[in-house]
């Protein structure tokens, strides 16, 4: 017999120098037979996605109820909210409710919560001095055997939006951006409703009194000054750089529009303020081009053709008697400006240690009264101290202070001016220290409206492989 080959499909099976040459890559043989990328499964979506998705629903629905669901429009709808009775869970705002389910799915998304928050925290350790800050205002409630969910609204919901928002991808942030304009423009145009038809849509209330004889549109948002400070705050974002901003032939006649509905809220310190803004950056425009910087004609000759357009509509309105009722709450202010001057004198009524750990609040309801401050007092910071005490105040506004720095270092440097019109609607009235969702508004303006440019890699068609940094 003669001597047998090699056995069928032995690696001895090819000889080493026959049509086949031995396989001599860093892989297996079995690398030559994979499918390529276009014959491969289609991607099946996964549990990740999917609590991703339901994270993006629930922020939705936290922006729409933020600008829609004021407290006027929940006591009309018999909703405990600011007034007394009701059960516990009425005493929340919808929004607060939407967040915090949001929060918690964005804990669980990857299977690990601790993880979750560690890396959460560990990117933003000054929103953790905040909530330490805020926890030391929590405590003191408790002891005090105070209502302790005026805090959450007020203070806690911005805190937990803003942590929910900076873990959202961009593509995952545009439906909200889409949500706070519609819902802010829907509050304008309820705005020139309420105004020019003199009906309301929500019945103006504070707390148990409704308020009647009042010329001034709240629409969706609950309050003039709360509206007009909304408004004011959408204005300088447009002006500004906003997030998926129009074309410059739709977005000049939108921040007219909204310009214009300041008149019917009747926020002075609001209409002001933008204006002063507006004002400021058009003379540091007007100071670069007059050092040579470069403008187009087309941009030269609209610019001339606006100004004639708005001079026009001005005279116009101005005519119609739209400014009116506004010209008059600079005239005669209905006793505002004695408000103020009886906010200040109201802490000479309380001794040092009161003013320290805050009076009793039925002995300061009773001063109210008797100095005419029913509508709250008209000042952020001693309505803190009459509330919580010069040391929780202090401890607060440190707290809020690092918050507003982590805000700022993840937003565009145009945020500052949103911070100075939160700092000045905080002086002149009664804002973020009554039970209210006002500063979470500000704050979804800042975070989804005015975000920082992220610096992505951009290739250069040289041979090196070098790359530059552009903004995205």
């Amino acid at each position: 017999m003669g001597a047998r080959g090699p056995i069928s499909g032995s690696p001895r099976a090819f000889p080493v120098n026959g049509p086949f040459p031995p396989y001599r890559g860093g892989h297996t043989a079995t690398t030559a037979f994979r499918q390529p990328p276009f014959a491969q499964s289609p991607p099946t979506v996964t549990t990740g996605s999917f609590v991703n998705l339901m994270i993006v629903g629930l922020m939705f629905l936290a922006v729409i109820a933020t600008f829609t669901l004021s407290a006027g429009m929940l006591t009309n709808w018999k909703i405990h909210y600011l007034t007394t009775g009701g059960n516990f869970y009425e005493k929340l705002h919808p929004a607060t409710y939407f967040t915090f389910l949001a929060f918690g799915l964005l804990l669980i998304r990857n299977g690990d919560p601790v993880g979750e928050i560690d890396r959460i925290f560990s990117n933003a350790k000054l929103v953790l001095f905040y909530m330490l800050c805020w926890t030391f205002l929590l405590v003191q409630m408790f002891v005090l055997e105070r209502p302790f969910t005026v805090i959450f609204d007020t203070f806690l919901l911005p805190v937990v939006l803003c942590l929910i928002i900076w873990q959202l991808t961009p593509s995952q942030r545009k439906p909200l951006v889409w949500a706070i304009h519609l819902t802010i423009l829907l509050n304008v145009c309820v705005g020139y409703y309420e105004y020019f038809s003199g009906h309301r849509v929500i019945p103006l209330t504070l707390g148990d009194v409704l308020v009647v004889g009042e010329w001034r549109s709240s629409a969706f948002l609950g309050h003039p000054l709360t509206a007009s400070g909304v408004v004011g705050g959408y204005i300088l974002a447009l002006v500004l750089r906003p997030a998926l901003c129009p074309p410059i032939m739709l977005r000049v006649p939108l921040i007219a529009f909204c310009l214009g509905s300041l008149m019917a809220f009747g926020g002075r310190t609001a209409l002001v303020t933008v204006l002063l803004v507006m004002g400021l950056l058009a003379a540091v425009e007007m100071l670069h081009i007059l050092r040579g910087k470069q403008v187009s004609l087309p941009m030269v000759m609209g610019a001339i053709c606006l100004l004639f357009v708005a001079a026009a509509g001005i005279f116009a309105a101005f005519d119609l008697g739209i400014f009116d009722k506004m010209l008059l709450r600079f005239s005669s202010d209905k006793g505002s400006a004695l408000a103020r001057v009886a906010t200040f004198n109201l802490l000479s009524y309380f001794d040092w240690h009161e003013l320290l750990m805050g009076p009793n609040p039925v002995r300061v309801n009773a001063l109210q009264s008797q100095l005419g401050l029913n509508y709250g007092i008209e000042n952020f910071w001693i309505s803190c101290i009459v509330q919580f005490g010069i040391i929780h105040t202090a401890l607060l506004t440190i707290g809020l202070i690092a918050l507003f720095v982590e805000i700022l270092k993840r937003a565009s440097p145009a945020a500052w001016a949103i911070v100075l019109l939160i700092l000045v609607i905080a002086a002149s009235s009664v804002s973020f220290s009554s039970k209210n969702i006002q500063f979470a508004q500000f704050i979804m303006i800042i975070t989804l409206l005015l975000p920082r440019e992220q610096m992505r890699p951009v290739p250069t068609p040289q041979l090196s492989g070098r790359s530059i940094l552009r903004p995205a």
